[in-house]
């Protein structure tokens, strides 16, 4: 099944439990996959992700691992140059602090290095993002570090069909992946075919056209685009929605397409604002659709400060309905 066949005899699945399909169907279907990860066994994974598994395909296959990222991360990676397809867990985003010269000097590189004689088919799946009230060690947004790796793809999809067919690929993908879930998106549900589909890695989807203003988000932040978007449409203003899914490689192409059609950009993004995601692709609408805007480009963004541990004050700290609202009014003033 193609990502295009996706409105038929679908089943409505939690986030979680489409990545937990997505995994399944992958082991099922090629014996070279592998999970490993802290947790994740028995245990099921700390949000219940892997839940199942371990039973299904036993030790060799749904491997616990000690409290070490790095260890996990290396693993990972010399299993995929060597003909495996592991899916490393490092539970928090928080935590890939602690593989960085892992994933940024051998993972990016080696299939380069060795001029594609090797591959590093590696999928790190990882949570991000705050809502749970977890304090700064367990609540940061971090994707804009991976964007600056040249090698590896970064994903974050936002809805659970995106989640399995976008995990299906990253999986399959003969590079390193890091595919970012966000916490609070586990238990939100959606319609999800139960037959194995892909989504190709690098192409946004328009999840709501519209003519006046174009919003540019991803992850869970989709969910407060559309809620803002359902406000303003009571008012007869018409936002585009463009949920962007892959971080790098970024569909340019499609952002461009709604700029120029709807003359308006907003770009909403959990993490904080001073050199986050939002900036590329602010940049890049200025650099490839310039004379296409009729105002400047907005950025609703995270706060730059350390994620508080105070529920109200977590609140404050990124986008909300309300704050954007706010930006789309002001691109349109």
């Amino acid at each position: 099944m193609t990502a295009k066949e996706t409105k038929q005899d679908q089943r409505i699945l939690t986030y979680g439990q489409a990545i937990n399909e997505a995994l399944d169907q992958e082991m099922a279907r090629d014996q070279s996959v592998f999970v490993m990860g802290e947790d994740i066994a028995i245990y099921g994974g700390a949000y219940s992700v892997t839940k199942g598994l371990w039973e299904k395909y036993g030790d060799e296959r749904i491997r616990d691992t000690g409290i070490s990222e790095g260890a996990i991360v290396g693993a990972g990676i010399g299993a995929a140059m060597t003909g495996m397809r592991p899916v490393v867990e490092i539970m928090y985003v928080d935590f890939m602090t602690l593989v960085m010269d892992q994933l940024c000097n051998q993972a990016a590189k080696l299939r380069y290095m060795f001029g594609g004689k090797i591959k590093v088919p590696l999928t790190i799946r990882t949570e991000g993002g705050a809502g749970r009230t977890l304090g700064a060690h367990h609540s940061q947004s971090l994707e804009s570090w991976f964007m600056h790796i040249p090698g590896i793809k970064v994903v974050m999809p936002a809805t659970p069909y995106d989640a399995k067919g976008l995990l299906l690929s990253s999986i399959r993908d003969d590079n390193t992946v890091v595919y970012i879930e966000h916490k609070m998106l586990y238990n939100t549900k959606g319609p999800v075919p139960e037959g194995e589909y892909t989504i190709p890695i690098g192409k946004a989807e328009v999840k709501r056209p519209g003519k006046d203003v174009s919003v540019f988000t991803y992850s869970r932040q989709l969910l407060f685009c559309q809620e803002a978007a359902e406000e303003l449409a009571n008012e007869g203003i018409d936002v585009e929605i463009v949920d962007l899914r892959t971080l790098l490689p970024l569909d340019v192409e499609t952002i461009v397409e709604s700029v120029r059609k709807t003359n308006r950009a907003v770009i909403v993004e959990e993490d904080t604002i001073t050199g986050g995601s939002g900036a590329e692709i602010g940049m890049r609408i200025v650099e490839e659709a310039f004379d296409y805007l009729d105002a400047p480009v907005k950025r609703v963004a995270g706060a730059d400060v350390p994620m508080p541990k105070s529920a109200a004050l977590e609140s404050l700290a990124i986008p909300s309905k309300q704050s954007i609202i706010k930006g789309i009014r002001e691109v349109l003033q």
